[in-house]
């Protein structure tokens, strides 16, 4: 794929998870399609993965088949009508959303300082042991 190519495929990406989670909280879901809705969204937008990235290949391969199939079975279980009005909302919203930068700072600092005391406690473990 060339880099326009993946560009539109994330932008599709965040349309769709953003138009489940739309359609999750319409009444004319199935409940079993809003529990898998659930799902799918809460693992898109969580920073833990069944499998961590830093595993070579397989590390990728849940993003890579395990989000699209959720969403692909997903989409299938809400209807068409309730789909297509979800779908055409988000790309409207998701347009309309400014960047948060802030957010996106306190999210790494977070990061950032759970990693320095992880560090910080195995420094002073291996320290006790010597």
């Amino acid at each position: 794929m060339k880099n326009g190519a993946w560009k539109k495929w994330a932008a599709s990406l965040k349309n769709n998870i953003y138009a489940l989670y739309l359609a999750s909280r319409d009444d004319r879901v199935p409940i079993l399609a809003k529990i898998i809705i659930g799902l799918v969204v809460a693992y898109a937008v969580s920073p833990i993965d069944l499998i961590p990235d830093f595993i070579p290949f397989l590390g990728y391969l849940d993003d890579l088949l395990l989000l699209p199939l959720g969403i692909w079975l997903a989409i299938r279980l809400v209807p068409q009508e309730v789909w297509q009005e979800c779908q055409t909302l988000a790309v409207k919203r998701v347009a309309e959303m400014p960047r948060n930068y802030l957010a996106a700072a306190v999210i790494v600092i977070i990061w950032l300082l759970a990693i320095a005391g992880f560090m910080l406690w195995v420094w002073q473990f291996v320290s006790g042991i010597t």
